[in-house]
């Protein structure tokens, strides 16, 4: 699996390699990654099955793991700070567990070491699934027709923003829908088992409105990640490097806390 990546400057600086989360893609990162760049030499990956990525049948954070150490391997980063958002955060808790001499740093991004069960996940993949690509005229019509099973307008836009259309195929889903939806149970659990640990740096930044990261949470973190400072961004929700791009950058970078 060769994994598409955006390189986002930084050159000459320490490696920073970016793991988006679930339906997402390199292209969530720009405007950050840009901003990170200032530090880092800021590498933005597409998982398999999203993005410019290839499509692959197996879809568990182990392959998406063995994924990211196989573009290291290629692209010649021995070691890296490593930053992952919610699906990717859980990719970069299990490298940086399994892989510990790989990864400089740890960033996680409003998720945590835990099983999730998100019903309105299972709207949103239900409206994606029933959506007639045949007839579609456009990404506004597909928003328009995710209405029914997905409440929020901003999640109705992320979601057709994995539409494309091209001459040859028409209207078509640029993740592997099949695959993803199939795999949906398995991506909402927690791939770390007790033994796994990483005692490296560790930052989780949190948004204080999300209910990904709770204050109860923290044990978990702390039985996996013994160095673990985490961080919230009061009125941030479960994208906070969207919602308080400036606060989330100070905070990657180590110049605030917020606690």
């Amino acid at each position: 699996m060769v994994l598409h990546h955006t390189d986002l400057g930084g050159a000459g600086k320490p490696p920073l390699i970016v793991l988006h989360g679930m339906l997402g893609s390199s292209r969530n990162w720009q405007t950050v990654g840009r901003d990170l760049a200032n530090n880092f030499h800021v590498y933005a990956l597409d998982a398999r099955n999203h993005g410019k990525s290839p499509h692959a049948p197996e879809m568990t954070y182990t392959a998406m793991m063995d994924d990211v150490i196989a573009w290291m391997d290629a692209n010649k980063v021995r070691k890296a700070t490593v930053m992952g958002h919610s699906m990717g955060g859980k990719t970069a808790m299990l490298l940086a567990c399994r892989h510990s001499d790989r990864v400089e740093r740890l960033v996680v991004v409003d998720i945590a070491p835990k099983n999730y069960r998100w019903e309105a996940h299972r709207y949103e993949f239900l409206a994606m699934n029933e959506l007639d690509l045949g007839s579609l005229q456009s990404r506004t019509e597909a928003e328009m027709k995710f209405e029914a099973r997905v409440p929020d307008l901003g999640m109705r836009k992320f979601l057709a923003t994995n539409l494309a259309r091209d001459d040859a195929r028409g209207w078509h889903w640029t993740i592997n829908l099949p695959v993803i939806t199939a795999a949906l149970d398995e991506m909402e659990k927690s791939p770390l088992t007790p033994k796994d640990k990483f005692r490296g740096s560790t930052l989780f930044i949190a948004g204080g409105k999300s209910k990904y990261v709770e204050k109860s949470d923290k044990d978990a973190i702390w039985s996996h990640f013994a160095d673990a400072r985490i961080e919230y961004i009061p009125t941030a929700g479960h994208n906070p490097h969207m919602d308080h791009r400036v606060e989330f950058v100070q905070l990657a970078m180590g110049s605030v806390g917020y606690r």
